[in-house]
């Protein structure tokens, strides 16, 4: 994701970047993978504001997102990397051999065309899946389990990671964005 800068036409201005959007795809989101969305604007189940200074904004749509990662061995190719309004990352819609449509999370170094895969004997590149037993010490990963099975939770956000620094019996050692040093179990 390439970053613009402004001319510091103001103090407000200088320092400002944004993103370019040149990685996208100039495609129409996937209709079978869409929710509606609707703006609560800060009202409870009564219609009584209860949070000030919510509310206006683009009508967005939720986008469904394949956080478990559970199609073992099926190959699937990127058909297009797509923006999503309701997070900071790049999405990738992702066509299976088997016919099936999902988006992940489009980790940096995804490209339309590349293949992906799910399982344990596959092997460490970006867009791939795999347990943390199976991939080795150091490398950088995004989108992690707290549990085994239950869909990726932590690290989700554009541009973090973390570090895989060790593994002791059934746990391994990651160090999260924020500094911490914790342990999962595989």
């Amino acid at each position: 994701m390439a970053l613009k800068t402004y001319k510091p036409t103001s103090a407000g201005r200088r320092g400002m970047t944004g993103a370019t959007f040149e990685e996208l795809s100039k495609v129409a989101p996937e209709k079978s993978l869409l929710m509606p969305w609707r703006s609560k604007a800060g009202r409870n189940s009564r219609g009584v504001i209860t949070v000030r200074h919510r509310g206006g904004g683009a009508k967005r749509k939720l986008r469904i997102i394949d956080s478990k990662r559970d199609k073992i061995g099926i190959p699937g190719k990127v058909a297009s990397i797509e923006y999503d309004p309701n997070r900071s990352a790049r999405i990738a819609l992702i066509h299976y051999s088997d016919g099936e449509k999902r988006y992940i999370l489009a980790p940096s170094g995804l490209n339309v065309g590349d293949t992906v895969k799910a399982g344990d004997d596959v092997e460490t590149k970006p867009g791939n899946a795999l347990p943390l037993a199976s991939i080795p010490t150091g490398t950088l990963v995004h989108n992690i389990e707290l549990e085994p099975g239950k869909g990726g939770q932590l690290v989700r956000s554009a541009g973090n990671a973390a570090q895989i620094m060790s593994k002791e019996g059934k746990y391994v050692l990651l160090k999260l964005p924020s500094g911490e040093l914790r342990k999962f179990h595989y």
